[in-house]
């Protein structure tokens, strides 16, 4: 497996894994690719960690990208209103065939290492515990971190890339209004991609059941 930094030229090809990774995964559909298509021309985008996998094809020999991950810059906001800037990542994503072979876990600890690196402090991240617990993120209410909106939830996570960066008193993690995305800019872009068929799966049930555990701040 070769790790890169993502290109103009594979632009299309990281938004319809990206599709595929994410289709029917937590609703109906989904929205990840056109984060992924909106992030990079938002001045919150780290290019510098954009990062692509790929593997060579049994058929051809020649690579092709399996994977990917993208980061940009956050704030987290004290409460006595003064920001901090930290870093995000997602989508993760890697093609459901190539799943479970380890690919995004390289992606997320290269990109780790390489944020580390260029001098990033810390990485905020909103996703399944039982899964990011491994790359060491801990829960975010430990340190009183609560989304915009003033709620805990498990899913918001934390990792200090630099011991001690982020504030001890309580705080809120802010994203860009571009995670905001609308329904039917949605529909628009997904016109872009080969027509695939909008239905449940059990994993929504999990999604589901992770946001039902949010609770407001005391």
């Amino acid at each position: 497996m070769e790790i890169r930094l993502e290109t103009p030229a594979d632009y299309y090809a990281v938004e319809s894994l990206t599709r595929e990774a994410f289709w029917n995964l937590h609703v109906p559909g989904c929205d990840e690719h056109l984060l992924v298509n909106l992030l990079r021309e938002n001045e919150i985008f780290l290019p510098k960690l954009d990062f692509v996998a790929l593997l060579d094809e049994e058929e051809s020999g020649e690579a092709a990208i399996v994977g990917n991950i993208m980061y940009a810059k956050a704030i987290l906001r004290d409460l006595s209103g003064q920001d901090c800037e930290v870093i995000s990542f997602g989508p993760v994503s890697v093609l459901p065939c190539h799943q479970g072979k380890g690919i995004g876990s390289a992606l997320i600890r290269h990109s780790l290492e390489q944020a580390r690196l260029q001098g990033h402090q810390a990485v905020l991240i909103y996703g399944d515990p039982a899964y990011y617990g491994r790359f060491g993120f801990r829960p975010g209410e430990e340190l009183g971190i609560s989304g915009e909106e003033g709620y805990y939830n498990p899913a918001l996570q934390y990792l200090e890339l630099v011991p001690g960066y982020l504030p001890r008193s309580g705080s809120y993690f802010i994203l860009d209004p571009v995670y905001q995305l609308d329904e039917a800019a949605v529909a628009v872009f997904d016109r872009r991609f080969p027509g695939k068929v909008k239905e449940y799966r059990p994993s929504q049930d999990h999604f589901r059941e992770m946001l039902a555990l949010s609770r407001p701040r005391e």
